[in-house]
């Protein structure tokens, strides 16, 4: 294993910076015994491992070392499709959507029911600029939700005036785009990413989606990908998606 302490960096430390789950849940995994190195379980926390030289697992999918050519991919997620690299109960992942031989991952988190576009890759640097709080990269939805929310309910919304579990709802912008019988279809920009924000905004003021779908983050767009297909970003958009996160 690792035996250059120059280089040397914990394994929890290495997983969520590779992308694989944050540092707290990195460490659960070890814990798990679901960590091999160099074909070894490891359930210590603080481990050292050189993440150039060790051959990393994560049930038993190898990380990729960090000398690997990065991959960045967009993909049209499905509904019931989970945004995880693997699930222990057997359920369908965005990896199992994409056909790469480089280990990838998703960046970020898109709810079950919802869809739309999932950025994958193996560079755990622009992966943790993405997801960062403090990048304010912009990701834009758009949702249809039940009836139809007045002027001064949008207002509220996009102010941040409705409290979700002792919190204010953070600022959006919100466009109403068209109706769709007794619902709303709107256009939806946030730049903080609370788990099922929207979901939980729009159920407190009484208008609970029905549907919901991602269609940019940042400067990179869905367009006319169809669900469960999937490509990889141009490097002009490689370079926009980096510039955006000042990378």
């Amino acid at each position: 294993m690792a035996n250059n302490p120059q280089v040397e960096e914990r394994l929890q430390k290495v997983l969520a910076h590779a992308g694989v789950a944050s540092r707290r849940a990195s460490e659960t995994l070890i814990e798990q015994g679901r960590v091999t190195v160099n074909g070894q379980t490891v359930t210590v926390l603080g481990f050292k491992v050189d993440p150039r030289r060790d051959v990393i697992a994560v049930d038993g999918q190898r990380l990729p070392r960090p000398s690997e050519k990065p991959v960045y991919l967009i993909l049209n997620k499905p509904r019931d499709v989970l945004t995880s690299a693997s699930d222990d109960r057997g359920r369908r992942t965005v990896v199992d959507l994409v056909e790469v031989e480089e280990r990838v991952y998703p960046v970020g988190r898109l709810d079950l029911r919802s869809e739309g576009l999932v950025l994958l890759t193996n560079d755990g640097d622009l992966a943790e600029k993405i997801t960062h709080p403090r990048s304010h990269l912009e990701k834009e939805y758009q949702v249809l939700v039940a009836g139809r929310p007045t002027t001064p309910t949008l207002f509220r919304w996009r102010r941040g005036e409705v409290e979700i579990e002792g919190r204010p709802s953070a600022p959006a912008i919100i466009e109403r785009l068209k109706l769709e019988g007794d619902n709303t279809w709107l256009k939806i920009i946030l730049t903080e990413g609370r788990k099922r924000q929207i979901r939980d905004v729009a159920k407190a003021l009484g208008h609970p989606v029905k549907r919901l779908e991602r269609v940019r983050i940042g400067p990179i767009k869905l367009g006319h990908l169809k669900p469960g297909k999937w490509r990889h970003l141009n490097p002009v958009e490689v370079e926009q998606l980096k510039r955006s996160v000042k990378l």
